[in-house]
């Protein structure tokens, strides 16, 4: 191992730099992804709203028992800091498409801004990702708007985690930069890999489901 090796990229960067910012596809796909998780806990919200107002109401998402928002809603999971989850969706979705919108300006942050962001999209993930836990393991019934949500947030994580990494926004061993340099124009490959396993999740978890449904 040459002492190169053992660089690592905070050796060359501070908090403080100002570095380039992404690529117009980052930015378009930011917006995009963006708007969709927003309108995904838009509706939630609604529907969440008409079934205060009737508890018993039928909602758009309700296709059968095991595909129901209604269902999922009435449950503890659904309002984990107290209010509903689709709340905190409104919230944090409003960030990429601000984000992509600022690139678009031709605007440039520091890295301790790109790092936050990174922080509120990691935990955006993981929030994601305890309830599709919760969904398909323990209420063992799907939400498709809450499916939608979880589409936009993978696919944000992802370009937003290999563009840092190869940006220098988070510390990597030098000799990595080239790796995620490819890793980040590939994103997509990605993507499609943590969304194929959640499906294939889904179908296990709800095989016995799927036979009933369609026998």
């Amino acid at each position: 191992m040459t002492q190169c090796d053992n660089y690592w990229v905070s050796n060359l960067k501070t908090s403080e730099d100002i570095i380039d910012s992404p690529s117009r596809r980052f930015a378009i796909s930011s917006i995009l992804l963006g708007f969709l998780g927003l309108v995904a806990a838009f509706s939630l919200s609604v529907e969440k709203i008409h079934l205060l107002q009737n508890k018993d109401a039928v909602l758009s998402c309700d296709l059968n028992p095991f595909i129901s928002c209604g269902t999922v809603m009435q449950k503890a999971q659904a309002s984990l800091f107290g209010f509903p989850n689709s709340f905190v969706g409104l919230m944090a979705f409003t960030a990429p498409i601000f984000i992509g919108f600022a690139i678009l300006a031709g605007a440039r942050f520091k890295i301790w801004f790109w790092r936050l962001y990174l922080v509120g999209i990691s935990m955006g993930l993981i929030f994601v990702l305890w309830l599709f836990t919760q969904s398909t393991f323990v209420i063992h019934v799907l939400c498709p708007y809450c499916i939608v949500a979880w589409l936009a947030m993978i696919p944000l994580f992802w370009r937003t985690f290999l563009w840092s990494a190869a940006e220098g926004v988070i510390d990597v061993p030098l000799k990595t930069v080239g790796f995620f340099v490819r890793a980040a124009d590939n994103a997509w490959m990605f993507t499609l890999g943590t969304e194929f396993l959640a499906a294939i999740t889904i179908i296990v978890a709800f095989w016995d489901t799927w036979y009933l449904l369609f026998r």
